[in-house]
């Protein structure tokens, strides 16, 4: 098969910005500004009069939450953190479910996490204009770790994946998209490399148990063919149906010992930690969405949502700082902050559009010259107008 090289294009993504520009300079160089006007109109706000408003006139606003209750979120799931203005009930759920519930549900959540592509997708695919991204971020994972082999294949570097068979849970999750754009953009193998195989329940859903279209995007001009029904993917990997496997957790085959299965990168954490040093990229694999009918009532929303977010993250972040070993059953978990730190900053998992633009604009590039959308959307077509400028306080 014929691959591509690493040519300056397709590097444009991790190019580092040479100053951190001013709240207003940020907004202007980005057209975010001018966004912001064109998308309160096209979304129906209220005046800016209306907007200055910080909570309601009278009473609490009742507003349903989904989400996993990761160490970040948890002062807001638990109670410890209250979003201005608003009386709050959060409901755990799996992304799947979240995905579902507002592309094609009830759409009943006043906000809820969900996956960062299938958002683009649909917004992209379908003008999906239900809800609108905050910029908080409530999953994040660098995805190096998530590229399993067969160690008898001769399979050592990327490029040794170039024509073989490689299975994914589904196609067009933010997990996969992400592996597929970085083997693509630091080690020059794409998509149109490989043989793609992916796997199927009896029932002839993906392994994965994800429900919305939008994970199952299949683009044109790849190789790409459905797995034997009932097998997942560490059984296809284990069978020799396939020499590689793309996978956001780790198959049950790695995790049981099997020789015959093991990371393509085994020093994953260096490899990670290198490419953020190269690039400043912190992949985003799930967001925060609110429903754009409760915004446009209530415009002062938004803002207390990302200012809930950004106080319950702090929670977690001081007791990584000072009681993490008490209560966290890793050893080393105090030095492992330390060490986070030093690379990445003391926010490390930031929220807010300016920190993030590099990351951003990476699975914007991936999800369209990926073929799963179809045109290629900007940051301002994601996020909520109200949103541009939030900025969180120095942790």
């Amino acid at each position: 098969m014929k691959s591509r090289s690493n040519d300056s294009e397709n590097k444009q993504y991790d190019q580092k910005e040479k100053a951190t520009p001013s709240r207003r300079k940020f907004l202007m160089s980005t057209g975010l500004a001018g966004a912001a006007f064109a998308g309160s109109r096209a979304l129906g706000q209220v005046n800016s009069k209306a907007e200055k408003k910080s909570v309601p006139a009278s009473g609490k606003l009742k507003i349903t939450i989904a989400g996993y209750k990761y160490d970040r979120v948890a002062g807001l799931a638990d109670g410890r953190v209250q979003i201005a203005g608003c009386e709050t009930k959060f409901e755990p759920a799996k992304i799947s479910e979240m995905n579902t519930h507002i592309f094609s549900g009830p759409k009943s959540r006043e906000i809820t996490e969900v996956g960062l592509l299938p958002f683009i997708l649909a917004v992209a695919n379908e003008d999906f204009r239900d809800y609108s991204l905050v910029p908080v971020f409530a999953l994040r994972l660098f995805r190096h770790k998530s590229i399993f082999i067969r160690t008898d294949r001769g399979i050592t570097k990327p490029s040794d994946l170039r024509g073989r068979r490689v299975a994914t849970p589904g196609y067009s999750s933010s997990s996969l998209t992400w592996i597929r754009g970085i083997m693509q953009h630091e080690y020059g193998v794409s998509p149109e490399d490989i043989d793609w195989v992916v796997s199927v329940k009896d029932s002839g859903a993906d392994v994965s148990g994800t429900a919305s279209k939008q994970e199952n995007v299949i683009p044109k001009g790849i190789s790409i063919t459905e797995g034997p029904k009932g097998k997942d993917e560490s059984q296809l990997l284990v069978d020799g149906d396939v020499d590689a496997l793309f996978h956001p957790s780790e198959p049950q085959a790695y995790h049981d010992g099997n020789p015959i299965v093991a990371r393509l990168f085994a020093d994953s954490r260096k490899v990670e930690q290198d490419y953020f040093a190269k690039t400043g990229i912190f992949p985003i694999m799930h967001a925060v969405a609110v429903r754009n009918d409760v915004i446009e009532a209530n415009p002062w929303l938004a803002k207390a949502v990302f200012d809930a977010y950004a106080q319950s993250k702090q929670l977690a972040y001081d007791t990584l700082k000072t009681t993490a070993a008490y209560f966290t059953t890793l050893p080393w978990i105090a030095q492992e902050a330390e060490e986070t730190r030093k690379l990445m900053g003391e926010n490390y998992w930031p929220y807010g559009l300016e920190p993030n633009l590099k990351t951003l604009n990476a699975l914007l590039q991936f999800s369209h010259e990926q073929g799963l959308a179809k045109r290629k959307l900007k940051i301002e077509d994601l996020f909520h107008p109200s949103t541009f400028d939030l900025m969180e306080e120095s942790p």
